[in-house]
């Protein structure tokens, strides 16, 4: 691949990096005229409700409202009126906004949900775990690596605070028992993992023309942190993953719900060389299929292994083998004593003939009461969660940079304590993002 984001020892990329390029827990990225207050949680008994305030009512968002009904919703948000006047139906005494700056202003809210697009996750749960609110946030958690450790580092500054990725599946027995199938060594070590989906939110250009703002939208909250745009129904309410601006592709839809399990069954961490392969690279435009092989170092008992992530119709070599069962979207984890093939509800041990008299341990990970429930009692109680931002952060950091490779086009050399790639300036472009004039990240 082209080395054109190298340059040579001494130069800028070669120096440490600037103060701006680290993260403290109230990192504002732009000027702005509008600054949130600073606040604490509030104490709740165990049998109290929580006050939610919800930033995103349709689609996903009816989805999560659905998933915490059983507390107080006092607050919703939507940018769409016709959303909005739904969910105000449904929770008439919750206050209404269009902006989520001024939901967050709020001063009984005890947590909010934020159920937005991409391009607009960081911001509301920023400002919110700086206000002292437990958040729950869809996956991925952010649009940008460095949104992700910025909230990472805020959920890691303010403990008391219950934080969860939108990572639903996590909660399944499922993946609890692939997990400890792969921790009890039984298909010995793991040398690579394959993940991939069907999916493609890629395109050919981006919408032509500008039209008519339509009433029922306010298509500068909208866009909010992003540039300057003119509105085009091709935009929402969800084409917008196929554009770099608002979206990450496949990558950036999927990868934080399948790439969540081999994260969680092997410790991983952050890789140390990203490499990415597809179509020519579009500026503007996520690709119709991609391919990214990440090498992860070898940590304690567990030697180095490679993940490589197939998306648009891609899939592993290994699948075309005889014997190998038909299997949709999934994970195959190749040991060297057998492979693991799973996927959101199942899993197959393999060779099935090598495994016919497998006894399965024990189970060691208790079963979930739910993925909300849990935030909901974290937020309570104090007890982790199994999706918090540390953890979800690091995860959407690695599905993330499966992007910056590809839009550098060469293997990125990764330093995960920086936050850069010292072999590509030219990353640092697509690892951060400069916010419109008025809007924050924290």
């Amino acid at each position: 691949m082209s080395d054109v984001c190298r340059r040579p020892a001494g130069s800028e990329s070669s120096r440490p990096v600037s103060r701006r390029f680290f993260l403290g827990t109230a990192l504002a990225v732009t000027a702005t005229t509008w600054a949130p207050p600073r606040a604490k949680a509030r104490s709740l008994r165990a049998n109290e409700k929580l006050n939610i305030g919800v930033v995103g009512t349709a689609n996903r968002g009816a989805a999560n409202i659905n998933g915490v009904q059983s507390e107080n919703i006092v607050a919703i948000c939507d940018v769409d009126s016709r959303y909005l006047a739904q969910a105000q139906e449904r929770f008439p005494k919750a206050k209404a906004y269009r902006d989520f700056r001024k939901l967050l202003e709020q001063h009984d809210l005890d947590a909010i949900v934020v159920s937005t697009t991409d391009h607009t996750h960081a911001s509301p749960s920023a400002i919110a775990l700086n206000l002292g609110k437990h958040v729950y946030c869809e996956k991925p958690l952010t649009h940008s690596v460095h949104e992700a450790r910025t909230l990472a580092t805020l959920a890691k500054a303010h403990p008391e605070l219950a934080t969860q990725m939108g990572t639903q599946i996590h909660a399944g027995a499922n993946y609890r028992r692939v997990v400890e199938l792969i921790r009890a060594g039984a298909i010995g070590t793991i040398k690579e993992v394959h993940t991939w989906v069907a999916k493609s939110w890629g395109g050919d250009h981006r919408p032509q023309g500008e039209a008519v703002v339509p009433d029922y939208l306010d298509w500068d909250l909208w866009l909010g942190p992003a540039p300057q745009t003119a509105f085009n129904p091709g935009y929402h309410p969800a084409e917008w993953r196929r554009y770099w601006a608002f979206g990450n592709g496949s990558l950036g839809d999927m990868g934080c719900h399948h790439i969540d399990l081999p994260f969680w069954a092997l410790d991983l961490t952050a890789p140390t060389t990203i490499t990415a392969d597809g179509p020519p690279v579009d500026p503007e435009v996520a690709p119709n299929h991609l391919q990214v092989r990440y090498e992860f170092p070898a940590v304690g008992d567990r030697p180095a292994l490679s993940l490589t992530w197939y998306d648009g119709g891609l899939r592993p070599a290994l699948l075309k083998q005889p014997g190998m069962p038909r299997w949709g979207d999934g994970n195959l984890f190749v040991g060297d004593k057998g492979m693991l093939l799973a996927d959101y509800s199942d899993h197959r041990l393999l060779p099935e003939a090598d495994f016919r008299e497998f006894q399965p341990p024990e189970p060691t990970i208790p079963d979930s009461i739910g993925h909300y429930d849990e935030w909901i009692e974290a937020c309570k109680t104090g007890r982790p969660t199994t999706c918090n931002f540390v953890y979800s952060g690091n995860l959407t950091e690695t599905v993330l940079l499966g992007t910056v490779a590809y839009r550098c086009g060469q293997t990125l050399e990764w330093d995960p304590i920086g936050l850069r790639a010292p072999n590509c300036s030219k990353a640092e472009e697509f690892l951060r993002r400069d916010y419109r004039a008025g809007w924050t990240l924290g």
